[in-house]
């Protein structure tokens, strides 16, 4: 009921707006804007209502979609008819005495309005689905002549609801991914937001997914039904269940606080992945010892941990991994990542938020994801595909 008021109260400020500000000095103006204001109140109800009276299951790509379009709708619309308003009955309030208002502020909500609008926008239909690909090789120090060159394939953060309507879109950042000619494939968890119906016959697409020598996953935190509403332990518990049924189904081996090694160029190479669980700021970290457990005799080792924060707690000067792969943050999916210059807000929450990080010779990559989480948009900040070479130093 309070974001219906509000809404709603919105809807009648705006109206206000574009009458005073448009009637008297522009008719073709203001007719344009007020058809222009009401298709996009037509789209911001229609995902309100459908979101409120939704009927199904709450983790049904459909009703997540319906959620998270409707946010969207609330960033793109009802933020910058709120930034409107203020601006426009601010110049009001100062002019109070003469019955008029600055027609200058108006305008100037007006033009950060449609920017707002614009930017939203073209992060929904654009930015979300502009997938990019990082390639990066590490230098390793005595690193076993048969790996030299060894070609690893990073996604992370899938969140496949995301992809409703749009599954054409998961189909092209697979086929990226094999014609990367991987040799490894390694998903650092969260295929999922809520529950375990997203994958709605995702791991069929999942599963095209080609390596020479295997796919490795790991379960994210999202994937044990931490953010599901209502669900109890058990409930969450076979959202786990399910979703690592369907992971394995897609082709990966699932690391559950475990590890597998095998030969890869006469080298054995230990591959150790464990459980990320709890939220935000209480991440629970899998066991990290009990997952490597047998892997003393191994060549190198490549560890898969969704939070990057465990690689500081757990990894660095602390255990013989040589390079560890994460996901987690999103780059919060908004910021600037250019070639000379990278900023997200996930900086202030995570050390280790995109890229390669380093300490002595164990290295750590973070990528940035490749669905989209709550809101449907990244703001300057990519979906991410990486490449990680390993070359001898």
């Amino acid at each position: 009921m309070p974001v219906f008021i509000i809404l709603l109260t919105l809807e009648i400020l705006t109206y206000l707006v574009l009458r005073e500000h448009y009637q008297n000095s522009s008719k073709p103006k203001f007719y344009i804007s007020l058809t222009f204001n009401f298709i996009l109140s037509v789209f911001l109800w229609y995902f309100f209502i459908r979101s409120r009276t939704y009927k199904g299951f709450y983790d049904t790509p459909e009703n997540i979609s319906f959620h998270m379009n409707l946010a969207g709708m609330l960033c793109a619309v009802a933020f910058p008819r709120f930034l409107l308003s203020l601006f426009h009955f601010t110049g009001r309030l100062i002019r109070i005495r003469r019955g008029t208002y600055l027609k200058g502020l108006t305008s100037a909500g007006l033009f950060l309005s449609a920017l707002i609008f614009l930017v939203v926008a073209c992060s929904t239909f654009i930015g979300r689905f502009n997938f990019k690909t990082e390639e990066i090789t590490v230098k390793i120090k005595n690193l076993k002549p048969g790996l030299n060159g060894l070609r690893i394939v990073q996604i992370s953060d899938l969140h496949l609801s995301g992809f409703y309507n749009h599954y054409g879109q998961l189909q092209k950042a697979i086929g990226i991914v094999n014609d990367l000619n991987p040799d490894i494939i390694i998903n650092t968890g969260d295929f999922i937001s809520y529950g375990w119906r997203e994958f709605d016959g995702c791991d069929t697409i999942l599963s095209k997914e080609k390596s020479r020598y295997g796919n490795f996953a790991i379960i994210g935190n999202h994937d044990m039904g931490t953010y599901m509403p209502g669900s109890t332990l058990a409930d969450k518990a076979d959202i786990m269940t399910k979703v690592s049924e369907k992971i394995t189904a897609s082709g990966y081996h699932l690391l559950h606080d475990s590890n597998l090694i095998m030969e890869i160029g006469g080298a054995k190479v230990a591959f150790i992945g464990v459980v990320t669980g709890g939220r935000h700021s209480k991440i629970i970290h899998g066991d990290l010892r009990r997952a490597m457990e047998g892997t003393d005799s191994a060549d190198y080792k490549i560890f898969l941990c969704h939070d990057p924060n465990q690689w500081q707690t757990d990894v660095a000067g602390k255990t013989d991994i040589d390079l560890t792969f994460s996901g987690h943050t999103h780059g919060m999916q908004m910021g600037v990542i250019t070639k000379w210059f990278r900023w997200s807000p996930a900086m202030y929450f995570y050390p280790h938020w995109n890229g390669l990080y380093s300490k002595g010779n164990q290295y750590h990559y973070v990528n940035r994801g490749l669905g989209t989480l709550a809101i449907p948009f990244r703001i300057w900040m990519p979906p991410e595909i990486t490449v990680i070479n390993l070359a001898a130093e």
